[in-house]
């Protein structure tokens, strides 16, 4: 709902004029001009393309105002929002311009995806304008937005966050909930992590006791989805559908050779003697054709029946293998090329895990379109994986990394600290260029290392929310923040009604 008023005061700027409204993340251009504009109820299409983007719009400001947002047919009339594709010099595809004049407020972006961040913006700051009346009198009130224009463009293309669902069943109804909030931050990428294990050491350094799931239906190889929770395949399908609508990307992972003890419980053939039996023995051929077998359950489709991976990315994983023995380095070299080529033959773009300066070896990695997640410079060095040609996305885990209550790496991220003084040019200990054609953008991650049934629902929502707006921040403003930490926390209580009133509800 409303609350206090969040404008940013500058002395050089007559008072008449509006000043930056204050969102999450902020706007990159703002130029203020005088007045408020009483809105009409009333939003008019003029390309049919953003027909869907509008519709959202409505029923959210439905939902945050208690006043009703019709569509008028037509030509816009007074108070009335307009929504209309347009082209524009040099904007990328999800920038976008909101202008707010005398007479009407004007949404437009060269993509669908950049206006619905527009109607995210606009929905904040109805969410932060200026304290009037009280709760029950505001659903009485015309609301108003300050004349002037934004022009809004992302600093990086990927903006995201990587949630472990592996090691602990996140219900769908909160991964529903999730994608809605990412949405209304700018954030467009959740990479889901599907299967995982525990660690031997908690669970009597027994493989066969050590949790291990994973969470997907799985026709190919029945008994193999876990029992402890789970997804069909059509609530995955419905849960992109709807990330979608909310300009969020859904990056499925599955994660092998290594962290592969969901496997081996169910073939337990396929495991290494070596290594432990959370790795997979890459010197046995029946590996190869059952993770084959796996990943084209999902990845293939038909005309009359798409993919259950619908998005144009799929993570292949490839972490943390053992690379003790140098044959073994060499048949992990080819068994991630083999994964990426098949990822690649379904159309998709293959997304993995940095892991190759950990293993150095002769065997070709292709890495022509591929994303590699950065997490760690001791396995892949940024510099070289730059060199050699991937798409680098930055999730150190040394400033992004949560892990509830472990007491390693962070259990809730430092975001003063983030806010201050981190991009996605920053990788660990490197330092690239602002907008180096060759970093994607950057996530944070929630992984659940530990095996504590208390660890709610809620207390990953409390660690995830103050993160989550934090990277939207450092990932769509990224260098260009102005506003102070103090103001930008600030913002976030203000925002947080909002979130409430019609976005989330937290259930364990």
């Amino acid at each position: 709902m409303f609350s206090a008023a969040l404008l940013l005061t500058t002395t050089n700027v007559a008072a008449e004029v509006n000043q930056k409204p204050r969102i999450i993340p902020e706007l990159t251009s703002w130029t203020g001009a005088e007045g408020w504009l009483s809105l009409s109820g009333r939003y008019v299409v003029l390309s049919d393309g953003l027909l869907q983007v509008a519709a959202t719009f409505a029923s959210d400001y439905q939902q945050l105002t208690g006043q009703p947002m019709k569509r008028r047919h037509g030509h816009p009339r007074h108070g009335d929002i307009v929504f209309v594709s347009k082209k524009h010099d040099t904007m990328p595809l999800e920038g976008y311009q909101l202008s707010t004049g005398e007479r009407s407020v004007e949404i437009s972006s060269p993509s669908p995806r950049g206006a619905f961040w527009a109607t995210r913006t606009l929905l904040q700051m109805l969410a932060t304008q200026a304290e009037g009346p009280s709760m029950k009198e505001k659903s009485k009130s015309v609301p108003q937005l300050p004349c002037g224009k934004a022009i809004d463009i992302p600093q990086y293309r990927l903006r995201g966050f990587l949630f472990d669902v592996g090691r602990k069943y996140i219900p769908m109804d909160y991964l529903r909930q999730l994608v809605r909030l990412m949405g209304f931050y700018k954030m467009n990428t959740l990479q889901l992590h599907l299967n995982d294990n525990g660690f031997k050491k908690y669970f009597d350094n027994d493989w066969l006791k050590t949790q291990a799931a994973f969470r997907l239906q799985c026709d190919t190889y029945p008994g193999l989805t876990a029992t402890d929770g789970s997804y069909t395949k059509q609530e995955f399908i419905e849960l992109q559908l709807l990330a979608e609508e909310n300009g969020v990307e859904i990056i499925p992972e599955i994660d092998s050779p290594a962290h592969s003890l969901a496997f081996t419980h169910y073939r337990p053939d396929l495991a290494s003697a070596e290594y432990g039996m959370d790795h997979l023995d890459l010197g046995n051929p029946d590996v190869y054709t059952f993770m084959d077998g796996l990943f084209r359950e999902y990845l293939s489709g038909s005309p009359l029946s798409p993919p259950v991976f619908r998005g144009p990315r799929v993570c292949i994983g490839t972490d943390e293998y053992s690379n003790a023995r140098q044959e073994v380095v060499e048949q992990f070299r080819a068994y991630t090329d083999h994964y990426l080529a098949l990822v690649e033959h379904y159309g998709k773009q293959p997304t993995l895990w940095g892991a190759l300066t950990h293993a150095r070896g002769t065997t070709p990695v292709r890495h022509e379109g591929v994303l590699m997640n950065c997490w760690y410079n001791g396995y892949a060095e940024p510099d070289s994986m730059r060199s050699l040609g991937y798409q680098l996305v930055s999730i150190p885990d040394g400033l992004v990394y949560i892990v509830p209550k472990a007491g390693y790496y962070y259990d809730y991220l430092n975001c003063e600290y983030l806010y201050a003084n981190w991009t996605p040019a920053t990788i660990g200990n490197k330092h690239f260029a602002e907008q180096d054609p060759q970093i994607e953008g950057g996530m944070f991650a929630l992984w659940n290392d530990i095996p504590d049934p208390t660890i709610t629902i809620a207390d990953l929502h409390d660690r995830i929310v103050p993160a989550l707006r934090t990277i939207a921040a450092k990932t769509w403003t990224g260098q260009m923040v102005s506003m102070t930490y103090s103001d930008f926390v600030e913002t976030e209580k203000a925002l947080q009604l909002a979130v409430e009133s019609f976005i989330i509800t937290i259930n364990n």
